[in-house]
C-alpha cells in the first residue's frame, strides 16, 4: 500500500502539465503521470477522474473566489463582475504566467481541450449571473454584466498570456474594462446606415 504523500494533487498536476508539454495531451498516460509524481495510478484517480482534471481542477477555486467576491462588492453590476475578476487575478493567476501560458499552449493544441475550457467559461458565467441575480439584480442585467466581465476577463487572459507581456492580469483587466467602457458609452454617429 502506498505511504500518504503530502500535496500529491499538486504533484501530480505539475507532472500532468510538464508531460503535456514535453509529448502532447494524447500521448501522455495517467501512468506516465503518476510515475513522474513519484505516486501511483490509485492516487491519481483518488484525486481526479481523469487526465483532463490535472488541467482543469482550479476552475472550482477560480469559481469560488469569483461568487465570493460578487457577494462581498457593492457596486453597479458590471463593476462588481469586474472587481471580482480582479480579485481572481490577484488571488489565484499573480505569479504564475509561467505555468499559466504552458497550460494554455497544451490547451489550443487540442480541439478536445478548447471545447473543456469553453464549457467551463461557461459554468463561470452562469455562477457569476446567479450570484448576481442573488443580490436581486434582474435577469436581463446580470446577464449583460456577466457576459460584458467574462468578455473583458477573457480578452485580458489572452493579453497577459500573449508572448512579449510585461502587464499583470490585474492591470489588464483594468485596461480592457476601460476600452468596454469607451466602446459603450460613446454617442452614437449620425448615420444613413440602411438608408437609401
Amino acid at each position: 500500500m502506498a505511504r500518504w504523500q503530502p500535496d500529491a494533487r499538486g504533484r501530480l498536476e505539475a507532472a500532468a502539465l510538464e508531460l503535456f508539454r514535453e509529448r502532447g495531451f494524447e500521448q501522455t498516460t495517467v501512468t506516465d503521470i503518476a510515475a513522474r509524481a513519484g505516486l501511483d495510478k490509485r492516487t491519481f484517480y483518488r484525486l481526479f477522474g481523469d487526465k483532463r482534471e490535472a488541467l482543469f481542477s482550479g476552475g472550482k477555486l477560480l469559481e469560488e473566489v469569483v461568487i465570493k467576491a460578487v457577494a462581498e462588492t457593492e457596486a453597479t453590476p458590471f463593476e462588481t463582475v469586474i472587481a471580482a475578476f480582479r480579485r481572481v487575478a490577484d488571488e489565484i493567476f499573480a505569479g504564475r504566467l509561467d505555468m499559466v501560458r504552458v497550460r494554455q499552449s497544451v490547451i489550443e493544441a487540442n480541439p478536445e481541450l478548447q471545447e473543456r475550457e469553453l464549457r467551463k467559461m461557461g459554468s463561470l458565467a452562469a455562477a457569476v449571473a446567479a450570484a448576481l441575480r442573488d443580490k436581486g439584480v434582474g435577469e436581463t442585467t446580470a446577464t449583460l454584466a456577466t457576459e460584458s466581465g467574462i468578455t473583458v476577463f477573457r480578452v485580458a487572459f489572452a493579453r497577459w498570456v500573449a508572448a512579449g507581456n510585461d502587464a499583470s492580469l490585474t492591470d489588464l483587466i483594468i485596461e480592457v474594462a476601460a476600452e468596454l467602457r469607451a466602446v459603450t458609452s460613446a454617442p452614437e454617429p449620425h448615420s444613413d446606415l440602411g438608408q437609401s
